[in-house]
């Protein structure tokens, strides 16, 4: 009978140390997959944060262009209307 109290009060004393032992255990998991899916969330970031940047200067390149070429043909429609009231006005 002895026995059976002290058994109990070892596993009294003892249950709540093994509970936090698992506890530990499975937060420490958790806590490792939080980790790897935020470095899988930041790595698609970054990539997502690339190609952002590559559609950024594709369009910036366009815009250029768009605005070199809009100056020429301003530039040839202002000769040509030079010339048209040139003729006209001889």
């Amino acid at each position: 009978m002895r026995k059976k109290n002290i058994m109990k009060k070892i596993l009294k004393k003892s249950l709540p140390l093994i509970i936090l032992v698992g506890l530990f255990a499975s937060c420490n998991e958790i806590s490792n997959k939080v980790d790897k899916k935020l470095d899988e969330l930041s790595n698609k970031a970054e990539h997502l944060d690339s190609l952002v940047n590559k559609e950024i200067n594709k369009v910036k390149g366009l815009d250029s262009f768009i605005n070199k070429s809009a100056s020429k043909i301003d530039s040839l429609t202002n000769k040509k209307m030079e010339s048209l009231e040139k003729n006209i006005i001889e």
